[in-house]
C-alpha cells in the first residue's frame, strides 16, 4: 500500500508541464495523487490553471510515468533512499512554507529533518585559513544547542562546515544538486558516507541527474529554506554564496554574515551583507542567540520544566493530577475544556478545582477560566 503511494508521489511529479505548485493544487483538489491521475477530465478542469491541452498531456504520459515511477521506487527501496512527498509528515516543515519547495525529495540518512534547530552555513570555495578557523568555532559553539548544520557539501565552506559538525557530533545535512546516487565532488564522498549515519544527504533530483551547473541555484533556495538562519562565513561579491543569502531574505529568514579583512576579495561579500544591512554580523554564538530568541526559549522551557518538577503526585488523588496535568500543557484553560480533557465530570470539577485553589496549585480567572500557579 506504501509502495503504490509512493509510486503515484513521485508519478505525478513528473508530470510533464505540471510545476511545483500546480501539484500540491491538484493534490488539494483531488485529495490525493492517485486520484489525481483516475479524475476524470471534466473534474480536473474546475481546477486553476487546469485546461484541456494539459490534461491530454497528462492522460497520455500517465502510463509511462507510473512505469518510471515504479522503478524508481525500487531502486529507492534497494539503495536505501526515503521518498519524501510535501505531505508526508517527514518532509521539513521549515520548507513547506516557501512558495517554489519542491514536491518531493529523495533522503538518505537517519536525521531528524525538523529537529528542534537548524543552521546553514554557506560560502566560498576559496576558503581561507581565516575562513576555516571561524567555520570550525561556529560549529563548536553551536555544539551546547544541539543544532544540526545544513550545507551543500561542495569545496571550501560547505565541506569545512560538514566535517566540523561530524566531530563535533552534531548532525549535518548535505543539499545535493544531483540525483540521490552522486555525490559531488566525489573526493568527499567518505565525508558523505559519514553523514549517512549522522545526518544525511537530500536532493529533489531523481535517481539518474547530473549535477548540472543550473541545478546549483535550485539546490540552494533549499539550504535556505530549511534553515532558521543562514551563516554567510567568506564570499565575494560576486558568488552564488550571496544569491543563496538573497534567497534566504526572500523567505523572511535570517542571516548572519562573518566580518571579514577588508583586503580580502573574500570577505567583500559578507562585509556588503552587513553594510547593506542584508545580514547580521556574527562574532559569537551569542549573536545568533539573541537573534533567534534562543535564550528564551531556553529560558521558558526550564520555567515549564520546573513546573512540572513543582509538585508531588502523591499529594493529589487521581482527579486532581488528571486536572494539573492538562493545566501543566496549556497552562491556562477554560473550565469547559479541561472537564474533556481531563476526563472528570463538570459537577465533580468545580470541587477539585476548589480543593486545588487552597492547596495553592491553580487560580480562578474571570470567564470560568482557571490557570496553573
Amino acid at each position: 500500500m506504501v509502495e503504490e503511494q509512493n509510486i503515484y508521489e513521485v508519478a505525478i511529479t513528473r508530470m510533464p508541464g505540471v510545476g511545483a505548485q500546480l501539484t500540491r493544487l491538484l493534490v488539494s483538489y483531488c485529495g490525493s495523487p492517485k486520484a489525481v491521475f483516475e479524475a476524470i477530465p471534466a473534474k480536473l478542469l474546475r481546477i486553476p490553471g487546469v485546461g484541456p491541452k494539459l490534461i491530454q498531456n497528462m492522460k497520455e504520459n500517465a502510463r509511462s510515468n507510473l512505469l518510471q515511477a515504479e522503478e524508481w521506487v525500487k531502486r529507492a527501496a534497494e539503495e536505501e533512499v526515503q521518498l519524501l512527498f510535501y505531505t508526508s509528515p517527514r518532509f521539513p516543515d521549515r520548507l513547506k512554507q516557501i512558495p517554489d519547495a519542491p514536491t518531493l525529495l529523495y533522503f538518505r540518512g537517519n536525521a531528524n529533518l525538523n529537529q528542534r534547530r537548524i543552521i546553514s552555513m554557506v560560502g566560498t570555495r576559496q576558503i581561507t585559513t581565516y575562513g576555516q578557523t571561524v567555520t570550525e568555532r561556529i560549529v563548536e559553539e553551536l555544539k551546547p544547542y544541539n543544532a544540526m548544520i545544513v550545507s551543500g557539501l561542495a569545496y571550501g565552506v560547505d565541506i569545512v562546515a560538514h566535517r566540523a559538525a561530524l566531530q563535533a557530533g552534531l548532525p549535518t545535512i548535505g543539499v545535493m544538486a544531483s540525483g540521490p546516487e552522486t555525490v559531488y565532488p566525489a573526493v568527499h564522498r567518505k565525508y558523505a558516507e559519514r553523514m549517512l549515519t549522522q545526518g544525511g544527504l537530500l536532493t529533489e533530483n531523481p535517481f539518474g541527474t547530473r549535477p548540472d551547473a543550473p541545478r546549483f541555484p535550485a539546490r540552494n533556495r533549499i539550504i535556505a529554506g530549511m534553515s532558521d538562519c543562514t551563516i554567510v562565513v567568506e564570499a565575494a561579491m560576486k558568488s552564488g554564496t550571496l544569491i543563496t543569502a538573497d534567497i534566504a531574505h526572500s523567505y523572511d529568514k535570517e542571516v548572519m554574515a562573518v566580518p571579514g579583512n577588508i583586503t580580502s576579495p573574500v570577505s567583500e561579500g559578507t562585509n556588503h551583507l552587513i553594510k547593506s544591512l542584508k545580514a547580521v554580523a556574527y562574532t559569537s554564538v551569542q549573536d545568533l542567540v539573541e537573534l533567534l530568541n534562543w535564550d528564551l526559549e531556553d529560558e521558558a522551557a526550564q520555567k515549564k520544566k520546573a513546573s512540572a518538577a513543582a509538585f508531588d503526585p502523591a499529594e493529589f488523588n487521581e482527579d486532581e493530577l488528571k486536572v494539573l496535568q492538562v493545566l501543566q500543557q496549556r497552562r491556562e484553560e477554560h473550565m469547559d475544556n479541561l472537564s474533556w480533557k481531563a476526563q472528570v465530570p463538570i459537577s465533580l470539577l468545580a470541587s477539585i478545582l476548589l480543593g486545588l485553589e487552597f492547596k495553592g496549585m491553580v487560580k480562578a480567572l474571570p470567564g470560568k477560566r482557571f490557570i496553573l500557579i
